[in-house]
C-alpha cells in the first residue's frame, strides 16, 4: 500500500481525538438515531464544546483557523464508521465558507460564532421537487420590496440538516427573467413567518441524516438577508460554481473512506466465514475479487489525495472535482455490492454494517450533482461542446 504523506503528527493526534469523540458521543446512539430519523440535538452541541465545527473558520468567528486537511480526517473517520447521521460535513464545510467567502461583516458576526459553537444549525437549499442537479432551473423566488426586503416563495426538498436548520441559505431568483444570471442566496432563520419545514423524508439509505422538504410562502427576507448585500444580488449563481469543486471533492473523500472500510470488514468476514468446511477467503473467487477492489479504492485514493492537496492551495478545477465525484462514488457504489455479495445472505441483513454501507452509498452517485452532470462538465471542459 503507498503511504499516505498528506498527514503531519498534529493532524493524525486530531484523528485520534476526533475517533474518540464518535466512539463516545456518536456510534453509541447511531442505531438508536437512525429508528427516529434524526440525530439528537446534543450530538451538535457537544461538537462545538469540543471544537469540531467550523474548524477552518477564523478565530475570530469562533473556529480553529486549521487548514482543510483537519475536515478531511472528520470525512474519512464518520464514512469509515458509517456514522452518517452526522451533518457536521455540509455545516461546517459547506454553509460557513459561503458566509465568510461572501458574506458581509455584519452577516459573518452574527453566525458564524453561532455555526462554531452548535447554537445555531446550517443547511443549504437548493435542489427542487422539479429541479435536482439544474440549478438554473430553480422556480423559487426572492422579489425586492420597496423597502429592500425581499418576499420568498417556493419549496425546496432533499434539504441535509433541514429539519434541525436555525439557518438555511436559500438559492432563489430575485431576477426570475435573467435565468441562471438571476439567482441570488438569502439567508433565512428558523421561526420567520412562512417558512415552514415539511416531513423528515424516508430514505434508502442515511436513515439517521434529517432530510427534509422546505416551505417559503410569502417570507420577508430583511435587506441584510441578502447574502453580501446588495453588491452580490443576482451573483449567487457564480458563487455556487465556485464552491462546487470542494463540496465534491468532500463527497470523493466519504466515498473513498468508506469504501476502503467496506474491504476492511469483507477482509475480516471471510477469514472467519465457512463454507464447505473452509474459510471463504480460501476459494480464489473470494481472493481476486477483494485483490481488485483494493487496488481500484488504492489509485482512487492516490487520485483524491493529490485533489485534495490541490484544493488546499486553491487550485482544484471544477472539471478535475467532477472526476473525482463521479469516479469515487462509482467505485463505491461498486465495492459495496461485491462486498455485499461475499457476506452471502448475512450480506442482506440490517444489523451487519456493510448492508447499511450499501444503502448509503446509492445517494453519493446522485448529490452534489449526478454523476452524469459530472460527465457533461468534464466533456465540456475537454471542449467537447453540448447543448
Amino acid at each position: 500500500m503507498i503511504p499516505r504523506t498528506l498527514f503531519s503528527p498534529d493532524h493524525e493526534a486530531f484523528r485520534d481525538s476526533f475517533r474518540r469523540f464518535c466512539e463516545k458521543e456518536i456510534a453509541p446512539h447511531h442505531d438508536a438515531w437512525e429508528e427516529q430519523g434524526y440525530v439528537d440535538r446534543a450530538v451538535w452541541n457537544k461538537a462545538g464544546e469540543n471544537g469540531f465545527l467550523c474548524m477552518t473558520m477564523p478565530e475570530e468567528y469562533g473556529g480553529s483557523g486549521a487548514d482543510k486537511l483537519y475536515s478531511v480526517i472528520q470525512f474519512e473517520e464518520l464514512n469509515a464508521r458509517g456514522l452518517t447521521g452526522i451533518g457536521y460535513s455540509l455545516h461546517s464545510e459547506i454553509v460557513a465558507p459561503y458566509i465568510l467567502h461572501y458574506g458581509t461583516p455584519g452577516q459573518k458576526a452574527r453566525y458564524l460564532p453561532k455555526l462554531a459553537s452548535g447554537e445555531m444549525i446550517g443547511a443549504i437549499a437548493m435542489s427542487e421537487p422539479a429541479a435536482g442537479s439544474d440549478l438554473q432551473g430553480i422556480k423559487s423566488t426572492a422579489i425586492k420590496q420597496a423597502d429592500g426586503s425581499y418576499l420568498l416563495n417556493g419549496s425546496k426538498t432533499f434539504i441535509t440538516n433541514g429539519w434541525h436548520a436555525d439557518l438555511v441559505i436559500v438559492v432563489a431568483k430575485t431576477n426570475p427573467e435573467a435565468g441562471g444570471k438571476g439567482t441570488s442566496l438569502l439567508l433565512v432563520e428558523r421561526g420567520m413567518e412562512g417558512f415552514d419545514k415539511g416531513k423528515r423524508l424516508k430514505k434508502l439509505g442515511l436513515k439517521a441524516q434529517d432530510t427534509s422538504e422546505l416551505f417559503f410562502n410569502n417570507v420577508h427576507v430583511p435587506a441584510d438577508g441578502l447574502l453580501g448585500g446588495p453588491a452580490m444580488e443576482n451573483k449567487g449563481f457564480i458563487c455556487l460554481m465556485e464552491q462546487l469543486p470542494w463540496e465534491r471533492l468532500q463527497i470523493a473523500i466519504g466515498a473513498i473512506a468508506a469504501a476502503q472500510a467496506a474491504i476492511d470488514q469483507t477482509v475480516a468476514y471471510v477469514k472467519e466465514r465457512k463454507v464447505f468446511g473452509q474459510p471463504v477467503a480460501s476459494f480464489q473467487n473470494t481472493r481476486y475479487t477483494l485483490a481488485e477492489l483494493q487496488t481500484e479504492v488504492q489509485v482512487a485514493q492516490v487520485f483524491v489525495d493529490k485533489c485534495t492537496e490541490l484544493v488546499c492551495q486553491d487550485k482544484l478545477d471544477t472539471a478535475t472535482a467532477s472526476m473525482a465525484k463521479y469516479w469515487c462514488s462509482d467505485l463505491q457504489c461498486k465495492v459495496m455490492d461485491e462486498c455485499v455479495q461475499l457476506h452471502g445472505g448475512y450480506g442482506y441483513m440490517w444489523e451487519y454494517p456493510i448492508t447499511r454501507a450499501y444503502a448509503d452509498a446509492r445517494v453519493q452517485r446522485i448529490y452534489g450533482g449526478t454523476n452524469e452532470i459530472m460527465k457533461e462538465v468534464i466533456t465540456r471542459a475537454m471542449g467537447l461542446g453540448g447543448k
